[in-house]
């Protein structure tokens, strides 16, 4: 209980702390730019309403995850795809590359001369931009996939969808979340971005239109809600993660506990002056035990077999 209450608390400071130091410091703001926090705050629920949430901010998540979802899927496609054989991989490397470096918001009008205004556009111009890291992460991920790993699924007969999903997938898991996480956050800009050309719903035209009429509070609660929603996708989403990935952390937290054990407690053996019976094999020495007593590989032991040796051969 006291650790969920200090872990708690780490995770509500800062965001108070800032809460805090906004409040104070436009407590007296007379800037039409800078409202204070309290006059948004104000503002937020006559702002967005039942109505609102469902005309704006409703179709604005609908589009975020119909584009997340094809990227999701496209990218850990290909990457699979280009990721387990080379010479695929070194065909579309370079055409990769180049595609990549193009930033997504420059896609738009070139989106919009082929897919029109309407919600396609807007759903092409998030996956565009969020199918990037999840299929250069899954691409890295399949290559990394133990060799001994998949030679050992070869020999027990396990090919096909099923070596695809037990082993490569299952590898390449934390690699694909990582990638997803970070298409979600690219994913949240390209919603606002592309809301804001040729819309008529949507959080990202909505505080356009609030910025062209200058109601500046009613845009900043738009901000604040935005801020609100990221911090609602990335907690669901870390929830699917520790669902999905339970295998992988509790492999980290079984590795880390075992290396963060004391010594003392790693050893199943007791040190004796004497040699301790054993059911196999001859009576370990004192230095035997001694050296399992420290956790280590058994050191060889020292004895005078080769002096015995040496003085018989010279006797004869």
């Amino acid at each position: 209980m006291k650790h969920l209450a200090l872990r708690l608390f780490f995770v509500i400071a800062l965001p108070a702390l800032l809460v805090a130091t906004w409040w104070l410091a436009s407590d007296d703001s007379t800037d039409v730019y800078w409202p204070p926090l309290r006059t948004i705050l104000t503002a937020f629920p006559e702002v967005w309403t039942g109505e609102r949430l469902r005309d704006d901010v409703l179709p604005s998540v609908l589009r975020l995850s119909a584009g997340y979802a094809s990227a999701a899927v496209a990218g850990v496609v290909l990457g699979t795809v280009i990721g387990s054989y080379r010479r695929v991989r070194a065909v579309c490397e370079p055409v990769l590359e180049f595609l990549r470096a193009v930033p997504p918001p420059v896609l738009v009008p070139v989106i919009m001369l082929f897919a029109g205004i309407g919600d396609t556009m807007k759903i092409a111009v998030i996956a565009s931009g969020c199918v990037w890291p999840v299929l250069l992460n899954t691409v890295e991920g399949v290559r990394a996939v133990d060799s001994v790993m998949s030679e050992t699924a070869r020999s027990y007969g396990i090919t096909g969808v099923a070596r695809l999903r037990h082993v490569v997938l299952r590898s390449a898991s934390p690699q694909i979340f990582a990638g997803l996480r970070q298409a979600l956050s690219i994913g949240i800009i390209l919603m606002v971005i592309s809301e804001m050309f040729a819309a008529s719903n949507g959080l990202g035209f909505t505080i356009v239109q609030f910025q062209r009429g200058f109601a500046i509070p009613d845009m900043w609660t738009g901000i604040l809600l935005l801020g609100l929603l990221g911090v609602l996708l990335s907690l669901l989403f870390q929830l699917v993660e520790r669902r999905a990935l339970g295998w992988y952390h509790g492999l980290r937290a079984a590795s880390l506990s075992r290396l963060g054990s004391p010594p003392g407690r790693r050893s199943r053996f007791r040190v004796t002056d004497r040699a301790q019976p054993s059911s196999v094999g001859p009576p370990r020495s004192p230095k035997l035990s001694a050296s399992l007593e420290q956790g280590g590989p058994p050191r060889p032991l020292e004895t005078d077999a080769p002096l015995r040796l040496t003085r018989r051969r010279r006797s004869q």
